[in-house]
């Protein structure tokens, strides 16, 4: 029972969960603090430099530098380039997961992409595609050629931005909740995970109390209840949420994005020791590797948000599918950005996420030839 079950509930948590928390109020400041700076010389400086920004803005943790450039691509103030860039880089949220598995890894990993995704934004802008560009109408007078709720200078209807957040994001208790528990999980997982000490010896000091264990499955049920109070769904969906207005916001959806993240993983752990002590299955007998794998990993890119992408990674830490697959999914996958894209152009978002699959598939197979 628990090595099954709790273990893994645990580890999710402790390995995964406190290191999201904390390096998404980190990003969440930033945004808050500096986040127009960025966007304001995106648009108005070096509009050639926009792949380059994209990629960068892409290849940050989390979704919300990609999510950023979205509605800015609407309003035609930056090129079709420049968003493929982005999310061409983007890894999603899953990219927590492999920082809080391995940060080296993830360093060149997140190099990568962002390598890939400036190349494949310059060259489509170099060939002048641009699918917003065949469907532009000449105005009439009081129309405006901006998608509706868009009109209004910095962004989305705010007022429905607020309503739909309001369902989404969790309440104070619960996030303050969250965060009782993170603080001393944080204390306790970085000597364990950095094995400093065994949690053996932390549980002779405590007098059998193992808190490692206890800790994490408290914090894997406290995301659990935050992750159902938001009905499941990911809060970092809209330029509100990618741009917090104060510290205190960025906090109370670092909380409900962390939840998404740690229960998706606990998910995918759970499984994973499940079936291999079930059924003795270890990976290997997957059709994810060699070609067919990376065709896999790049097709399952093709399914917006991040919840299928999570627990892709997750069994790549698990060690269920080979660095080739998991490098298609990463290029492939456009995390929850392509959600409001779709809402905005779809046309372009369509061919933007059927672009990114091109390269994922192409550098995937490149890895199976040098590996």
């Amino acid at each position: 029972m628990t090595d099954v079950v709790l273990r893994p509930l645990a580890d999710a948590f402790m390995q995964v969960g406190v290191y999201v928390a904390v390096m998404v109020a980190l990003f969440g400041w930033l945004r808050w603090r500096y986040g127009d700076r960025v966007t304001d010389g995106l648009t108005r400086r070096r509009r050639r430099l926009g792949p380059l920004v994209g990629a960068l803005l892409g290849v940050t943790p989390g979704c919300g530098g990609a999510i950023i450039l979205m509605p800015l691509y609407a309003r035609r103030k930056v090129s079709f380039g420049t968003t493929v860039a982005a999310l061409a880089a983007t890894m999603g949220d899953s990219s927590w997961v492999v920082l809080a598995w391995n940060p080296m890894f993830a360093l060149q990993l997140h190099a990568l992409l962002f390598v890939v995704g400036l190349a494949t934004g310059y060259v489509v802008d170099a060939l002048g595609i641009d699918p917003a560009r065949s469907v532009r109408r000449t105005p009439t007078p009081g129309m405006s050629l901006e998608p509706a709720g868009l009109a209004a200078a910095g962004g989305p209807d705010l007022a429905v931005s607020r309503r739909l957040l309001g369902g989404l994001l969790p309440r104070v208790p619960a996030s303050t909740a969250f965060w009782g528990l993170t603080t001393p999980a944080f204390v306790v997982s970085v000597p364990v995970v950095f094995q400093m000490v065994s949690p053996e010896a932390l549980t002779r000091i405590l007098w059998g109390i193992d808190p490692y264990l206890g800790l994490g499955v408290l914090g894997t049920l406290t995301a659990a209840l935050i992750f159902a109070a938001g009905r499941g769904r990911l809060a970092d969906d809209s330029l509100e949420t990618a741009q917090p207005r104060s510290f205190a916001a960025a906090l109370r959806h670092s909380a409900h994005e962390a939840s998404f993240v740690t229960v998706w993983v606990a998910v995918a752990y759970l499984a994973w020791e499940v079936v291999t002590h079930t059924t003795g299955f270890d990976g290997s007998q997957l059709a994810l590797t060699g070609l067919l794998g990376v065709l896999v990993g790049a097709t399952v890119g093709l399914i917006p948000g991040c919840a299928v992408q999570i627990v892709f990674t997750g069994l790549y830490v698990s060690g269920g599918i080979p660095l080739p697959t998991l490098v298609a999914n990463a290029i492939s996958q456009d995390g929850d950005a392509l959600i409001p894209l779709a809402a905005l152009r779809r046309r372009s978002a369509v061919l933007a996420t059927v672009i990114t699959t091109a390269p994922a598939a192409a550098v995937g197979a490149a890895l199976l030839v040098l590996l």
